[in-house]
């Protein structure tokens, strides 16, 4: 089993997910005590919050950078960023390492795409939602990404800091969150990404009648394949 290296604290909610998750499919695969051989090094939010708002994704990437470097020298074959926004550096942050970064949005256009949808919903932060790191990798696949509109890009954006990141969740976001999904599936979206990995703990495949991939899931998935050589 290879060891991986979990940069996360982005936020901490989520990475206690990326965690559990990943020790649950090991331990079902192997059974008995078995779990994850895996490093964790958590960032601090606000820090990385404030890099991103000023527009220093250099700042950013470096602290990710620093991070990555020193879970490769203790020993992880992979890297796995837990939090979809951090990927907007994940090349820059690829470049300066000898292992690989498991990107969230390459693996989660290969299920999608393997479901033969063409057009999909995105839900994230605002920098998921409008920069093109994560649409690209839908478009290499041919598919079409439909956001939000700016009105409702703000009211999630907003809700995963001051809600979610935090740990809150609530009946009113999650019907906000609904509402915005019909809105996306009016407009053409044949399935919705849940592109923040806080998102999936608020709403479920349960919650719509559209197919739902959630990134965390999907990107824990393919940590373990990787670990395990498939």
């Amino acid at each position: 089993m290879k060891i991986l290296g979990l940069i996360g604290g982005t936020s901490w909610v989520s990475t206690v997910e990326y965690y559990s998750k990943i020790n649950h499919i090991v331990n079902q695969r192997l059974g008995g005590l078995n779990s994850a051989e895996c490093l964790v090094y958590s960032l601090n939010l606000q820090k990385v919050k404030d890099f991103n708002d000023s527009g220093n994704w250099d700042a950013t990437a470096q602290m990710i950078i620093n991070a990555a470097r020193k879970l490769e020298s203790s020993g992880a074959k992979a890297i796995l960023l837990c939090a979809n926004t951090l990927h907007h550096v994940a090349d820059q942050v690829q470049a300066q390492l000898t292992i690989p970064i498991l990107h969230i949005a390459e693996v989660t256009a290969k299920v999608i795409h393997a479901q033969g949808l063409s057009k999909v919903g995105l839900l994230g932060t605002k920098f998921t939602m409008e920069y093109d790191f994560f649409k690209d990798k839908l478009r290499a696949k041919g598919i079409e990404t439909i956001i939000p509109s700016e009105e409702d890009r703000q009211f999630i954006h907003h809700s995963i800091f001051e809600e979610l990141g935090k740990g809150i969740f609530t009946d009113d976001t999650k019907s906000q969150y609904l509402s915005i999904v019909q809105k996306l599936e009016a407009a053409g979206a044949q399935g919705i990404i849940a592109g923040c990995t806080e998102i999936p703990l608020l709403i479920g495949s349960s919650d719509i009648a559209l197919p739902y991939f959630d990134t965390t899931e999907i990107h824990c998935n393919s940590a373990i394949d990787f670990i395990f050589g498939h």
